[in-house]
Parts: structure tokens; C-alpha cells; sequence
């Protein structure tokens, strides 16, 4: 199994009455849940572990979840009420306005001992569940117990609005960094964590901690990544008619993913070992599904079946 570990949540995404009058859609997300479901949808064997609340938009979360074949036996359900993020699309970037003051997801907690890690390939951690103490810290010591025997991904999906403190926050960004096997970050991310700081000598720091892959995505201009043995790649988007671009980078994580996981390459030890051709049609794969992510509203990623891509 594969699983993502992290926020769910309601997006309201823009749109506009009859009238012309400004209105908000209720659609699932939350960058995580987001990742459980590209990888579920494409065929793995996909968890999600985070806190889910029973309250109507709870529900529409777990109900989505589960019609794409996401395992939720990994969830808590509380009577929290769930996380909610209205959308503004600014310039061409989605912006996001949270409430998440005393949600399920914001109040999960990690039982040590509760997951199987043997029996789990890769654990995919990120986004607004680090922002605070406590999601922070529950999610560190999943990984401590995960480490031994499961791949690390790690996605920032940085939330400024969200941070308080942020050199804290760049720190902790880097201290899971440093325990992560796979980083991707979209170039937004990079430029606030790191500022004017190239890729490369970035990703060369992040090799030498002990990753083994390093990406970058850049939007419409494709992605870059660096592998401790291949060396630096670089990919294309696919040009594609932008509907949004919300959930595209977690589209591209869990189709990275996936792509290793059907190479035989996401364990730790055979990741290492990947070689040009078989890392390039990974990324390429990851664009794709995260351009066909970009033609629709909201975070909605492929089905394998929609694709027509072989790995």
C-alpha cells in the first residue's frame, strides 16, 4: 500500500451565478487527500490517514475518497467540524483564504503502532498539516516510525497566509526535507522557502541530507529534478487549455509516484539505482496528469484510463 498522510478539506472554488454575480462551488480537497486519490484513481493500492470530520462536508469527503477507491481504514472521524478554503484565482494563481481553527483535520492525531509499516511502500506527507505545532510534530513521529521501512515523500504546498513565524516555518520545512527520500516543490514553494537561491545548488544540499530525487515543478514551463546518480532532467508541460490550476501539483506528486511505484522503483534502495530513461518517463507521466488536472475545475485527477500512457 501507498498512503498519504495529511489535510482533507472543502474547497469553495469561484464561479458565477446566471446573473454575473460572484458564487462559490463546494468541491473536495485538501493537498493530501488530493494525493491519495491521483495515486487511488491511477491504480495503486492507496490509504489516507488524517482526521475526517462526520459533518456534511465530511461526509462528501469520505463519500468522494471512497468512489475513487481510496482505503480510508486509516482515518479518524470526529465530530469536528472540517476544514474549509475559499479560492480566488489571482493573476492565474489560486489563493486561498483557510478556516481551520478546531477542525478533524487540524485535531488528528498519530497512534503509534497503528499502521503497518512493513506492509506500507511509501508514506507522502505535506501541505497545511505542517503548518501548525501540533499537526507538525503528530506527523514527525509517523514518519519515525515510517522511516525504517517505507519511502518518504515530502510536498511543502507552503500556505503563506497560513504561517505565523516564518523562519520557524522554513525551518521545520527543512527538517522534514532532510528525513524525506522524494521532495517536490513547485517553483512558488522554492522561491519562498529559498528566495533567489538556484535550484541546483538547493537540490545538490538536499541530495547530500540523503534524498534521492529532487523536483521542482515550474508551472507551464515543465519540471526540473536532480537524482543523486542521474544527475539533472528536465521535462515539458503539455500544452493544454487552463481551466485552474488547483490540485495540479499534487496530480504531478501522486503521478510521480505512481510511475516509480509500477518501474519498481520507489523503495528507497531501488529509487537510488533508477536510471535516465526510466526517471524521464516518470516526470513525463507526472506532467501529463497534472495538465489534464489543469483542464477541469477544481482538484480533480485522471483516471488511468484517461490517459493512454505507457510506463
Amino acid at each position: 500500500m501507498l498512503i498519504a498522510c495529511g489535510d482533507a478539506l472543502i474547497d469553495f472554488l469561484p464561479t458565477r451565478t446566471p446573473d454575473g454575480r460572484e458564487a462559490a462551488l463546494p468541491a473536495v480537497g485538501g493537498s493530501c487527500l488530493n494525493v491519495a486519490i491521483g495515486l487511488a484513481r491511477l491504480g495503486a493500492p492507496t490509504g489516507f490517514v488524517g482526521g475526517i470530520s462526520t459533518d456534511l462536508f465530511g461526509r462528501m469527503i469520505a463519500d468522494h475518497a471512497a468512489a475513487s477507491n481510496v482505503d480510508l481504514g486509516l482515518v479518524t472521524r470526529s465530530d469536528d467540524q472540517t476544514t474549509l478554503a475559499f479560492v480566488r484565482t489571482v493573476a492565474g494563481d489560486s489563493q486561498y483564504a483557510f478556516y481551520d481553527a478546531g477542525t478533524a483535520t487540524r485535531n488528528w492525531t498519530y497512534r503509534r503502532g497503528s499502521i503497518a509499516f512493513s506492509k506500507v511502500e511509501a508514506v507522502h506527507v505535506g501541505s497545511t498539516t505542517l503548518v501548525n505545532d501540533q499537526g507538525a510534530a503528530e506527523t514527525a513521529a509517523l514518519i519515525e516510525d515510517a522511516r525504517a521501512s517505507s519511502t518518504i515523500a515530502f510536498d511543502p504546498n507552503c500556505r503563506p497566509n497560513l504561517v505565523k513565524d516564518e523562519p520557524a516555518y522554513r525551518a521545520r520545512m527543512s527538517e522534514f526535507a532532510a528525513r524525506a527520500d522524494l521532495i517536490k516543490m513547485s517553483d512558488a514553494d522554492f522561491a519562498y522557502l529559498f528566495g533567489e537561491e538556484s535550484y541546483e545548488l538547493r537540490a545538490n544540499v538536499l541530495l547530500g541530507q540523503g534524498a534521492s530525487l529532487v523536483v521542482i515543478t515550474r508551472g507551464e514551463t515543465g519540471a526540473v529534478a536532480w537524482h543523486a546518480k542521474v544527475g539533472q532532467i528536465e521535462v515539458s508541460a503539455p500544452k493544454v487549455e487552463v481551466a485552474d490550476t488547483i490540485g495540479a501539483g499534487d496530480s504531478f506528486q501522486a503521478a510521480l509516484l505512481f510511475a516509480l511505484y509500477k518501474q519498481g522503483h520507489l523503495t528507497r534502495l531501488r529509487m537510488k539505482d533508477i536510471g535516465a530513461d526510466e526517471l524521464h518517463r516518470a516526470l513525463s507521466f507526472a506532467a501529463q496528469c497534472a495538465g489534464l488536472t489543469c483542464t477541469r475545475a477544481g482538484a480533480d485527477p485522471p483516471w488511468l484510463h484517461e490517459l493512454g500512457w505507457t510506463l
